[in-house]
């Protein structure tokens, strides 16, 4: 019986491993726990992150060109066949005057082991590159701050979606079970022949509406919730609970946005990355300007080299002649056909394209904010309205089903009241959902 039960007891334990497996993980979050989930798991925000170390690993390579450089080299040649020389006998070499005899001259193995130092001593576009180095590093990190607040308000987007979705199912949930006992309550008017048919097929009619529009809503609900998986970096199959409320969403972000009635561009992350393509552009012109400097440079070599005819190189009685020498290299440019001055002039020319740039970027933004609020503050009076006007429909639809019901109204007008109560109500939920999306708007230009 014991052994019975602990092997009933493996069962389940595998039985509920593996379906946990098959599930995924299970996450629950508010809209600002998705958010710090984000900003580290999105798929986009890794890759900036990596694009930075990339950067610091190509300052360090910039900065390692004018450090010591120490290069070893080993050579081995074997002159299976020696290449012969001919000379003219008599003199030296003997033989009759006039004829040529061949020599050859080497040894049948040579090798050499050598190492150089070198170092640059001085070199104007080395110094401009360092700086260059850092404006470079500079701009990957702007670009991930870029990649932060845009992440930011997709995840905003995507969350408000699927609140919405969830809003718009409860309602109509609510609307279909509202409608569906209207239905059978005229179905039961006309059995007793108190109303005309016409009543029920309307209220088919706007029945089978309601069902389509849920069964679409559904769907579009499991495409929102894979849609905020995706940008939270999250795998597809795990399950995901949101844990904030479509209605105070709305209240938190027009409190938030009310306060974000300053902007300055300095603080807007496109204007510092215009400002760094700037300084880039102010660098590479320096660079051109340093190519007229001269260049100095050093190294020192030493090494080893022995010849044999038999290949005993690591025997101890091999005979290894070493040699060093010391040099310097100094290089100034003198005349280019007035090319170096050419390439200065474009240079500067960039320069001046990338301060219009940054003057148009400056007037963009303080556009963009302008309209941005403009929408905000209209989204505002929006939601004031679409939320009247709910009130208004709900009563007017409330009104026209006692009058319907009582015979006082038609079928049509009823249906009529039933439609304006559907689309006030997308209305309101849609007015929500622009607060929020606004409320992101501003808080991305203002590097929030």
């Amino acid at each position: 019986m014991i052994k019975k039960n602990i092997l009933l007891t493996s069962i389940l334990i595998i039985a509920s491993i593996a379906n946990a497996q098959e599930t995924g993980k299970t996450y629950s979050y508010s809209l600002e726990q998705a958010i710090i989930h984000a900003l580290e798991h999105n798929y986009s925000v890794i890759n900036s992150g990596r694009d930075i170390e990339v950067a610091r690993q190509k300052k360090w390579e910039t900065t390692a060109a004018g450090l010591p450089q120490i290069n070893g080299t080993v050579d081995y040649s074997n002159n299976f066949s020696l290449q012969q020389q001919g000379v003219t006998g008599g003199g030296p070499f003997g033989g009759d005057e006039g004829t040529i005899s061949t020599f050859a001259f080497g040894t049948k193995h040579n090798m050499n082991a050598a190492a150089t130092l070198s170092q640059l001593l001085f070199d104007g576009s080395y110094i401009v590159a360092l700086q260059a180095s850092k404006t470079y590093l500079q701009y990957y990190e702007n670009a991930k701050i870029k990649t932060d607040i845009e992440v930011k308000e997709m995840v905003i987007n995507a969350y408000g979606n699927v609140l919405l979705a969830q809003e718009s199912i409860a309602i109509l949930n609510k609307n279909k079970n509202t409608l569906s006992k209207t239905l059978s309550d005229t179905k039961e008017t006309f059995k007793n022949g108190l109303i005309e048919e016409e009543n029920v097929e309307q209220l088919q009619i706007t029945l089978a509406s309601v069902n389509s529009n849920l069964n679409n809503t559904t769907r579009l609900l499991d495409i929102a919730y894979k849609m905020l998986k995706i940008t939270l970096g999250i795998e597809i199959n795990d399950q995901l609970i949101v844990t904030d409320k479509l209605e105070n969403l709305t209240s938190t972000s027009m409190g938030v946005a009310l306060t974000l009635d300053q902007f300055n561009s300095n603080d807007n992350i496109d204007y510092q990355i215009a400002t760094n393509f700037q300084k880039q552009r102010e660098l590479e012109y320096k660079l051109e300007r340093s190519k007229s400097l001269p260049t100095l440079a050093a190294n020192v070599n030493f090494g080893y080299n022995s010849f044999a005819n038999e290949f005993n190189f690591f025997s101890s009685n091999q005979k290894w002649l070493n040699y060093s020498n010391l040099g310097v290299r100094l290089s100034v440019p003198i005349f280019s056909s007035f090319a170096f001055r050419a390439k200065t002039q474009q240079a500067k020319i960039a320069v001046e394209q990338a301060k219009t740039q940054l003057n148009e970027t400056d007037q963009k933004l303080k556009l963009q904010y302008a309209n941005a609020k403009s929408e905000f503050d209209f989204g505002v009076e929006e939601l004031a309205t679409a939320k009247n006007n709910l009130a208004l429909a709900e009563r007017i639809e409330k009104k026209q089903q006692i009058k319907f019901k009582e015979g006082l109204s038609s079928s049509f007008d009823f249906s009529e009241a039933q439609r304006q109560l559907y689309t006030t109500q997308q209305n309101y939920l849609q007015s929500m959902i622009n607060i929020i999306n606004k409320k992101a708007s501003l808080e991305k230009l203002n590097n929030k």
